[in-house]
């Protein structure tokens, strides 16, 4: 799979220059159009950086965010933060590196994105939960504990597994167990 920022962004950032560019020109006459143009600007910059971030690709043993490429194996922790748009993921690798992946893009490719990463990442603890617990991965249960195993548990008495045993005989004769005759009609 390979996400790539929203084009959403990069018109974003357009705007934001052009308001930037037309508070300028308003800024000669009125002077404080100019805090206008400077909010612009930043703005302008800010969202046009989200619009240039590389793409983020999905690949059976790497994930690669431009040219970097990271095992999946490496990866010890995959922490969302509080960010689902733009994504903003934590993931800390084996050497303790510290990766912020940003990802600019719309909110089912975000989703998509950290399920992925989630998913791929199988010796990760997920947002401080490990990978197994997370996904809901039972363990199978060890030999010892085999219900066979266990000893019998005595619930009547031996003459009353007697008369148990003597109605189940006569029921699997005659078929009931009741000694009513049926009603005639």
């Amino acid at each position: 799979m390979r996400y790539t920022p929203s084009k959403q962004y990069l018109w974003a950032g357009l705007v934001a220059a052009a308001l930037a560019v037309i508070s300028t020109v308003f800024a000669a006459q009125w002077p404080a159009a100019l805090v206008a143009s400077v909010l612009f600007l930043i703005t302008a910059g800010a969202v046009l950086l989200l619009a240039f971030r590389p793409a983020i690709e999905i690949q059976d043993q790497a994930l690669l965010i431009g040219e970097r490429s990271i095992a999946w194996s490496s990866i010890t922790r995959v922490d969302r933060t509080g960010w689902i748009s733009p994504l903003v993921v934590l993931v800390t690798l084996l050497d303790e590196e510290r990766i912020v992946i940003v990802f600019p893009g719309n909110l089912d490719d975000a989703n998509s994105l950290l399920r992925h990463l989630r998913r791929n990442a199988r010796e990760a603890l997920i947002d401080n939960v490990p990978y197994r617990q997370f996904w809901g991965i039972v363990l199978s249960p060890p030999e010892a504990a085999k219900p066979a195993d266990l000893p019998r548990v005595q619930l009547l008495r031996r003459e009353d597994e007697v008369e148990v045993e003597r109605l189940y005989q006569l029921l699997k004769t005659v078929g009931h167990l009741d000694t009513r005759q049926p009603d005639e009609k």
